[in-house]
């Protein structure tokens, strides 16, 4: 009994989809953007607002740099915190209201 046991355990953990092994990177992060769309508009978010405060760094006033260093990293986490809080709410939306009823 434990041989068919062992038998069928290991025949479904070997039954793998080779088509994820095939993918490239660019198939691949297209296909996540897909899934879940708030994720690039996040990263995007987020690089757009950490460039935009090295460029403000040299014109920054009378601010320190602590200060302003601060200010950008709030920034930046919440425009993340914010499209992961959409994400959420979408994948959410998906799962539970947008389903067809049987």
């Amino acid at each position: 009994m434990r041989k068919t046991l062992e038998k069928i355990t290991m025949s479904t953990n070997t039954d793998l989809s080779l088509s994820s092994y095939d993918e490239g990177q660019g198939s691949k992060f297209i296909r996540k953007a897909k899934e879940t769309p708030f994720v690039p508009i996040g990263m995007a978010g987020f690089a757009a607002i950490v460039a935009y405060g090295l460029y403000k760094l040299k014109n920054r006033g009378n601010t320190k740099m602590s200060i302003h260093l601060i200010h950008m990293r709030v920034a930046a986490q919440g425009f993340v915190v914010g499209a992961m809080t959409l994400g959420m709410g979408y994948s959410m939306y998906k799962e539970f209201w947008a389903k067809p009823k049987p």
